[in-house]
């Protein structure tokens, strides 16, 4: 399968946008499909109000029948004249409760376009590159130049990934300005793409939200920003740090936040990790996987919540964030954690407790996630599960896992690496053709951090798979440890010969998906 390829359909019942309710709808899933009789199952209890209630709707119509137009209007009448002050009463009543809904109701939030960044080919790193300049380094052990090595060979990476300019100079040069340099080509280069495509003005910004881990200058990056763009005074910008590869969610959740409060506006969110001054130069192997992983990139979204033109041709609604938060654990704390090596060195080291981790907090934001996403069908047979298991005490009753695949068609998990792919695609049962989006990402640019799912979006998109009504759920994990989910739901669809500006994949997506082996061997490097 490569290339562009049309969705085929498959009828089947998805969640509505609020809580419990279902409304049938067709879903475009050109790999899923459900068993006839989950099919039918599907359909029975998502439509199951409308089917209890047409008795009673059967026999209203059939005493209605037996009425004339006329002694309809003088009941009707007669019905009204004799309660006129409760029927005031009600009116008044019903005109207040209406009022206070609207103004109290949520503000839709919408994407308007966003844009990933892609570096030039100077910028490019095959595996052997990497070895060689990791050779040229001359801090590194025999062995764990080996260790890395062998982490490169299973990581899943491509030969098209790329490094800034400092860690690919010989000998490699990472400084402040240097640093500067990288993280004004991925911001400023994404945020021109983005604002092009939408044809919105700089100084139309209310909001900008800047996320990156790892490199935090004075003046910070939202400031960078501000100034590079001439962006208005009273513009809200916002500066997160430290948060990981999950903060681009965080970024977005507070951008939502923001767009409740400040009317008619656009928020600028944009989300990077830094490499220049975050290599490892030591020996301490938990901190050197992140050399392994980690490459250069960025992505700009632009959101509103303003009406009108702007609903129409946004791409996406964002209808759910849900953040989970595990810090309060000592275990989930420390098992992504900057610090000294015993050389001094600074490094990210990364705990054998990770992928434990990790699972725990992704089952703890499903388990909210779901009330909200899932079809009833599936959240009864959840129930039931859950019910048997520990009311009835039916140990060997085997846990139900809810099938998510009902309640999105597109997938974005974090490319953090193959073990969390691998582990994600089990638990949650998908299919390859789901994961295809995050296994390609990781593929051709690496670990990006927070950026990675714009990516995995991006893709999505190029292959033209987006049709109007799509749900897309974008999951990612970071230090602290956290688990952040945002859900979002296509307007439109999307044709990939329209996103010539901004989607890093439209020149290159017929040679995707390529086949990645489970060990690609690395040549020496001398």
């Amino acid at each position: 399968m490569s290339g562009q390829e049309p969705a085929t359909t498959a009828t089947a019942t998805g969640a509505g946008a609020g809580g419990g309710a279902a409304a049938t709808e067709t879903i475009t899933n050109a790999r899923h499909h459900p068993s006839l009789l989950k099919l039918a199952y599907h359909h029975t209890i998502s439509n199951s109000p409308y089917i209890l209630l047409a008795p009673a709707a059967a026999y209203l119509a059939h005493r209605l029948s037996h009425l004339t137009p006329t002694s309809l209007t003088t009941t009707l009448h007669a019905t009204l004249h004799a309660n006129l002050a409760l029927a005031a009463a009600l009116l008044f009543l019903l005109t207040i409760l209406a009022t206070a809904y609207l103004l109290r109701r949520p503000r839709a939030v919408y994407l308007l376009d966003f844009a990933c960044y892609k570096p030039s080919p100077s910028h490019t790193v095959t595996r052997e590159t990497f070895m060689r300049q990791s050779v040229a380094a001359g801090v590194f052990t025999d062995d764990n130049l080996a260790f890395q090595r062998k982490i490169l060979e299973r990581s899943g990476l491509g030969q098209s990934t790329y490094f800034p300019r400092a860690v690919l100079n010989s000998p490699p040069n990472p400084c402040m300005a240097e640093a500067r340099a990288e993280a004004e080509a991925v911001m400023f280069g994404a945020i021109d793409q983005v604002l092009a495509k939408t044809g919105v003005k700089a100084r139309d910004i209310g909001i900008v939200v800047v996320n990156c881990s790892l490199f935090n200058p004075t003046p910070s990056l939202s400031a960078m920003i501000v100034n590079h763009y001439k962006l208005r005074g009273n513009v809200a910008s916002y500066n997160l740090g430290g948060m990981g590869c999950s903060a681009g969610l965080i970024s977005i959740d507070l951008a939502k936040q923001l767009l409740q409060v400040h009317r008619n506006t656009y928020a600028l969110v944009v989300s990077m990790e830094n490499i220049t001054l975050n290599w490892y130069w030591g020996n301490n192997r938990s901190m050197l996987m992140s050399n392994c992983l980690f490459r250069m990139g960025g992505a700009a979204v632009l959101l509103t919540n303003r009406g009108g033109a702007d609903r129409r041709r946004a791409k996406y609604q964002l209808v759910h964030t849900v953040r989970t938060h595990h810090g309060a654990d000592d275990r989930a704390f420390r098992c992504v954690f900057q610090e000294e090596d015993e050389t001094g060195r600074v490094g990210v080291a990364l705990s054998k407790d990770l992928m434990a981790v990790a699972g725990e907090a992704l089952k703890t934001n499903i388990t909210t996630l779901g009330p909200l996403v899932l079809p009833m069908s599936e959240q009864v047979l959840f129930l039931a599960s859950l019910v048997g298991r520990k009311v009835f005490g039916l140990r060997n009753l085997r846990p139900y896992i809810p099938d998510f695949k009902m309640a999105f068609e597109h997938f974005c998990i974090h490319a953090g690496g193959r073990a969390v792919l691998d582990t994600i695609e089990k638990n949650l049962e998908l299919s390859p053709w789901h994961m295809e989006p995050s296994r390609m990402t990781l593929n051709r640019w690496g670990n990006t951090s927070s950026s990675s799912l714009w990516y995995e979006l991006a893709y999505t998109e190029a292959k033209g798979r987006v049709r109007r009504g799509h749900r897309a759920w974008q999951i990612a994990f970071g230090s602290g440890f956290k688990c952040n989910s945002a859900v979002w739901r296509a307007l439109r669809t999307i044709d990939p010969a329209k996103e010539k500006c901004g989607n890093p994949w439209v020149d290159e997506i017929h040679n995707f998906p390529v086949e990645v082996p489970k060990v690609e061997t690395v040549a020496a490097a001398s």
